[in-house]
């Protein structure tokens, strides 16, 4: 993640874009070639994003391959607006607006995010059903209860 970049949002997101699923090298190819200034900004967080991933891999004493790292999620968020004056004609005053923006690009290996899907698929169905048996149950229960004498029957 890169905060407070002096660069309009809009500018960065044209970039953002043309390496949104990309594997991490081949990205970094289209980030070198793209002839626009947001360009270098992005590439430097690209890089940092495998760094740390390979860092966070070495701590944990997993494996990782470099080669299979794929770009998960990249956007570009805006930031503060600086606000600014600009002198105008007779006495008067122009205010103008430098914008900002917040770059966040994560990488992770294809098979441990096709893993992590189908783990959160089938965690989710799990959690579905439980609920569903867990309500009729509850209802069996509800209908087994004796009302007491005094109560009548609600229609």
């Amino acid at each position: 993640m890169a905060r407070y970049i002096r660069m309009s949002p809009q500018k960065a997101r044209l970039v953002i874009d043309l390496i949104r699923g990309l594997r991490a090298e081949k990205a970094l190819q289209v980030l070198r070639y793209t002839p626009k200034r947001a360009a270098r900004d992005i590439e430097k967080v690209l890089r940092s994003a495998i760094a740390n991933a390979e860092r966070k891999a070495e701590d944990a004493g997993a494996s990782l391959d470099v080669d299979q790292l794929f770009i998960s999620r990249c956007f570009v968020n805006e930031g503060p607006r600086w606000k600014r004056l600009r002198p105008a004609p007779m006495g008067r005053a122009f205010r103008y607006q430098k914008r900002t923006s917040h770059i966040v690009v994560a990488v992770a290996e294809h098979h441990v995010a096709a893993k992590e899907r189908v783990a959160a698929a089938a965690a989710e169905a799990e959690a579905h059903k439980g609920v569903k048996g867990a309500v009729k149950k509850a209802r069996k229960a509800l209908a087994g209860q004796k009302r007491p004498a005094g109560k009548p029957k609600k229609t």
